[in-house]
């Protein structure tokens, strides 16, 4: 055998080995994950969001209020999910997300600021304009603390593996009932809907150690978190930020569980704007029996999932959409601006992917984007990297109530976002 006849023979060799061996791993097998939690509640009195009607200042604390942050990375890609126990941002949105942008240099894709929508939580705001100023020293001592929470869990970033699951859950129910007069007169009121539409399902996403100690559950699910209403001047996560202190509870090990509110514009839990936590001897407290409910299928779908491992590739975008405005009214001299801008944020892990929606989104927009969306669980995370107001589908224009009358947005605005963010998700 000449010397160039075994140079390509062992070339030939060397070729077939390569193709015969394992291919390099992808950027899944380089998944980390890192988690932190820190108590945002309030020390001293501050007014509290979601009902205009309420005044005074909150005179007492009956569970503490968590900002929760989930961080991923992969192949140099990294994730954020935050998860507060706050109505929303609002006027601080911009200013917060700027600083934690800044402070952990993220890309603005790379952040999603949620919060779960209770009401018994401060206002958030920067100005004394808007808000007392007990207020105003909160928000600026929040701004730090997510912050500071954020850069924690990309500190604490360690290999993980991830396992996703589905539960479904009773306890939010739709809340445009029909009311009828005695003249025949309908129309459309914030009560309960046993048969309207909602959207029960209960998204689990498990992360766990190399070792399986448990590292964080995250989960999502469309309710609003009002079961207190106006009267209620105490401090509390709700049924939603329950949920989560008891998932931590029952899991253990540490284990943060950040919770997401799905798009549930039009869902309350099915008790709904109660005065107080009832004290009364044997009665379990509302908030704290739907928040166990809730928590306990988390729980459930928690454990069942037996299947962790890696996660493919990460991927992030964020846009902001103009969408139209209502007309003005017949008659009106008021000059509105034709759009609003509303913001969405989207990622994939693999096959699970998140949408984050800048406003108050009814449930059957994230359903339609659930149901095109290209991967196998898709968890839709309202009142997140923005406050864009009530969003309805096109057909609740005819029907009214409140939801419509108070939404800046035109009847088609809907069925932008939708087709946006499932854009996003193929794209991605």
């Amino acid at each position: 055998m000449n010397a160039r006849h075994a140079i390509l023979c062992l070339l030939s060799i060397v070729f077939v080995l390569v193709l015969a061996s394992p291919a390099p791993a992808d950027s899944a097998a380089g998944l980390k994950a890192g988690v932190a939690r820190v108590d945002i509640t309030p020390d001293k009195p501050v007014t509290m969001s979601g009902y205009g009607s309420r005044k005074g200042l909150s005179t007492g604390v009956h569970d503490p209020l968590s900002a929760r942050a989930l961080a991923f990375e992969v192949g140099g890609k990294r994730l954020v999910l935050v998860s507060t126990d706050l109505i929303g941002y609002y006027d601080a949105t911009d200013a917060v997300r700027a600083a934690v942008i800044a402070e952990c240099k993220l890309q603005p894709s790379e952040l999603f600021l949620s919060a779960i929508h209770t009401h018994s939580a401060p206002t958030p705001t920067l100005s004394t304009d808007r808000g007392h100023a007990n207020n105003v020293e909160y928000t600026e001592a929040l701004k730090g603390k997510i912050v500071a929470v954020v850069r924690q869990s990309l500190a604490g970033l360690e290999p993980v593996k991830l396992g996703v699951g589905a539960g479904s859950c009773p306890i939010g129910v739709n809340r445009r009932e029909l009311r009828i007069t005695p003249k025949g007169e309908s129309s459309i009121v914030l009560g309960r809907n046993p048969y309207g539409t909602t959207d029960k399902e209960v998204l689990v996403l498990k992360i766990a150690k190399a070792d399986d100690t448990p590292l964080a559950v995250a989960f999502d699910y469309a309710t609003h978190a009002t079961c207190l209403g106006t009267a209620n001047y105490t401090i509390s996560g709700d049924v939603l930020g329950l949920a989560a202190q008891f998932v931590e509870k029952i899991v253990g090990s540490g284990a943060v569980a950040p919770v997401f509110a799905g798009a549930s514009g039009n869902i309350d839990p099915w008790f709904r704007v109660l005065p107080k936590f009832n004290e009364e001897p044997g009665w379990v407290p509302e908030p704290v029996l739907l928040g166990t409910f809730l928590g306990e299928e988390v729980v459930h779908v928690y454990r069942a999932i037996n299947q962790t491992g890696s996660a493919g590739n990460l991927a992030t975008d964020y846009v902001t959409l103009q969408l139209p405005t209502k007309p003005p009214e017949k008659g009106s001299t008021e000059k509105k601006p034709a759009t609003r801008p509303f913001n969405i944020t989207a990622a994939r892990l693999g096959d699970i992917a998140f949408v984050g929606l800048g406003g108050e989104v009814l449930t059957e927009i994230g359903m339609a984007i659930k149901a095109g969306s290209p991967c196998e669980r898709t968890f839709v995370i309202t009142h997140c990297n923005g406050a864009g107001s009530y969003l309805a589908p096109k057909g609740y224009h005819v029907e009214g109530g409140y939801e419509v009358t108070t939404s800046p947005y035109a009847p088609q605005a809907a069925d932008l976002v939708i087709r946006e963010a499932i854009r996003m998700l193929h794209d991605l």
